[in-house]
Parts: structure tokens; C-alpha cells; sequence
């Protein structure tokens, strides 16, 4: 069984990949991908998947928010997964330094291939060529394979919101990570 899983995962095509614009395909895949994340308890806010449209919907709109960077993470062509970069607003000089990564997930069927990885590096490649010197994120401390994941790519958790998250009647704590980014 080890031996399968071990060639199955040496077979696939991995790729992390900056997205401004998403074909019928790629959006019907990112959705898919979106409801299968949601309903395995991967994050991303939506505790229960909403309606097709409204993903559709929601992921149009990310492409045309200037302050959003799309990365999308696909397994043998398949859109997998992804991760945004969020800058901050152009008002806010003094934090203009550092965009925040959010919505990082991925399929149930597409994890232990090295998506993760592959994603955070090119998450961080765009963060660089942006300017920013430190990424931001947020995690619920439920989700313990991302919290490896994070810590793994060399982000430090900093702090703790005890009462980040509110699921199914009871508060759920979220801990704040950084990395600084070296040039």
C-alpha cells in the first residue's frame, strides 16, 4: 500500500501558479475544489459549502479586486486548491510592508502531494516581486495540519485570539503567524 501511494504521488504533476483570469473550467474545477475544502473542515469561513453560484460568484469577484492575488495550486492540470494574497489598503502606509495570506486549502483528494509546498513558494515569490517584507496569516487552532504546514514553511506564530472563530455554539481560538521575507 505504502509503495502505491509512494508511485502515485511521484506520477503527479504538481504546479503553483499566479491566476488572473480563470477559464470555465479552471472556475467549475476551483469551485469543486472549494466544496470539497469546505465539507473536509479545511477553513476558508464557510462551514457548510454555499450554493455553486455563489462560489462561481465569489471567485469572478476575487479577480477583480485589485488587492487580491490569486494563486492556484493544480494536480495533474486539475485545479486543486489555492491561496490569495491580500495587500493591504493603499491608504494604510504604515503596514504597506506586509499582505496577508488567506484562503489557502485544498481538495481532500489532492493532499500529501506537495501542493502545499509548491503554492507557499510561489505565494512567496509574488509577495516579493510586490514589495512586501512579511506575510500575515490567521489559522484556526482545529486545523492542525495547516498549523504544521505554516510552521514547516517558516512562519512564527505570534499571538492567539481566543475567540476567533464561533462553530456550531462554541468559540474556536485562532493563532496569528508571520514570516519575513529575505531577498
Amino acid at each position: 500500500m505504502e509503495v502505491l501511494k509512494m508511485e502515485k504521488k511521484i506520477r503527479s504533476n504538481v504546479k503553483a501558479e499566479y491566476c488572473k483570469t480563470l477559464t470555465k473550467a479552471d472556475l467549475h474545477e476551483l469551485c469543486d475544489a472549494t466544496e470539497d475544502g469546505i465539507l473536509a473542515g479545511g477553513g476558508f469561513g464557510w462551514l457548510l459549502p454555499p450554493s455553486f453560484k455563489t462560489l462561481e460568484n465569489y471567485w469572478r469577484g476575487v479577480l477583480l479586486i485589485p488587492e487580491r492575488i490569486l494563486i492556484i495550486g493544480r494536480l495533474d492540470s486539475v485545479v486543486a486548491g489555492c491561496v490569495q494574497l491580500i495587500k493591504p489598503s493603499r491608504n494604510n502606509e504604515a503596514q504597506s510592508h506586509s499582505c496577508t495570506l488567506s484562503t489557502f486549502f485544498f481538495a481532500s483528494w489532492a493532499r500529501g502531494y506537495g501542493l502545499a509546498k509548491a503554492v507557499f513558494e510561489k505565494a512567496e515569490q509574488k509577495a516579493k516581486e510586490e514589495g512586501f517584507k512579511v506575510i500575515n496569516l490567521e489559522v484556526r487552532e482545529t486545523q492542525k495540519r495547516a498549523i504544521q504546514l505554516y510552521e514547516q514553511a517558516g512562519f512564527i506564530r505570534c499571538g492567539t485570539n481566543p475567540k476567533s472563530a464561533y462553530v456550531k455554539g462554541k468559540y474556536i481560538a485562532g493563532h496569528y503567524y508571520y514570516k519575513e521575507l529575505v531577498k
